[in-house]
């Protein structure tokens, strides 16, 4: 049985030592510091399967005094009647206090980090998949701070497969080949994978002397995810397909399937 709970809607409650929630959505602060960068899973997307995903989430700041503490607050929202969904109820249990992980370049600059666990068996579900906003905030060593709540983004995406398989092999020249496949992708619902209806995937072609594929079509996947076509064989080489990804799932390629053109 899934063991995911209702995410909580954000008000003005306190969380994370300073965040007051989107609800109250402004940015906001005391001080000096400076934020110049922040990071999530080393700027790529988080692409999850359908087992857990730890992720690091990262901020350099500056200040006079120095950097004391950071935190982190992912979420996304408004979305119908749950306006705002927030992963930091649903982090490792502790993770969500513990203190970043702070070192310092200078001694006004630090990058501070903390990781993230995204868990299909507990609390992601495949509603959560697209973009997620990322809230910062900055605690100095003489007191003042500031709050970033949606200083940049990142993506959530689902895992995706692809098969493939050209044929008959060998084939003779002139002769019809069949290309067929198949686009997966995590699903978080059920921790399986399912096939992705619907999609346009290019047929790609590399000659067995080249080193780059060539489109030779678009073919959308059926209703079970699959894929087929067929082709006038002519030389050597590998088939493959192609699918270019959406905003809630990655781009994924094949690998090629050798026919011998006789």
């Amino acid at each position: 049985m899934r063991k995911r709970a209702l995410f909580a809607v954000l008000a003005a409650a306190g969380v994370l030592g300073g965040f007051t929630g989107p609800a109250a959505y402004a940015d906001d602060g005391v001080g000096d510091i400076q934020i110049t960068d922040v990071s999530v899973n080393g700027d790529k997307d988080i692409v999850v399967g359908v087992t857990d995903k730890t992720v690091t989430v990262s901020v350099t700041a500056t200040d006079p005094s120095g950097i004391w503490d950071a935190d982190f607050y992912l979420w996304r929202g408004p979305d119908g009647a749950d306006p705002y969904f927030d992963a930091t109820d649903y982090v490792t249990p502790n993770e969500d206090t513990t203190p970043a992980d702070c070192v310092a370049s200078s001694a006004t600059t630090s990058t501070c980090s903390k990781t993230f666990t995204f868990e299909p068996d507990w609390w992601v579900t495949n509603a959560d998949a697209g973009t997620w906003k990322v809230g910062v905030h900055v605690s100095a060593n003489d007191g003042s701070w500031t709050n970033r709540w949606a200083y940049t983004t990142t993506r959530l995406q689902r895992l995706s497969k692809l098969t493939v398989d050209a044929g008959p092999e060998p084939v003779a020249k002139g002769k019809t080949l069949t290309v067929t496949g198949k686009l997966s992708r995590a699903n978080w619902d059920t921790l399986d994978y399912r096939g992705y209806a619907g999609q346009p995937v290019k047929l790609q072609f590399r000659k067995a002397s080249a080193t780059t594929y060539t489109t030779v079509k678009t073919v959308n996947t059926s209703s079970t995810g699959t894929l087929t076509t067929t082709v006038t064989a002519s030389e050597d080489g590998y088939w493959r397909w192609y699918f270019t990804g959406t905003s809630t799932t990655p781009a994924v390629k094949a690998t090629g399937d050798f026919v011998d053109v006789q």
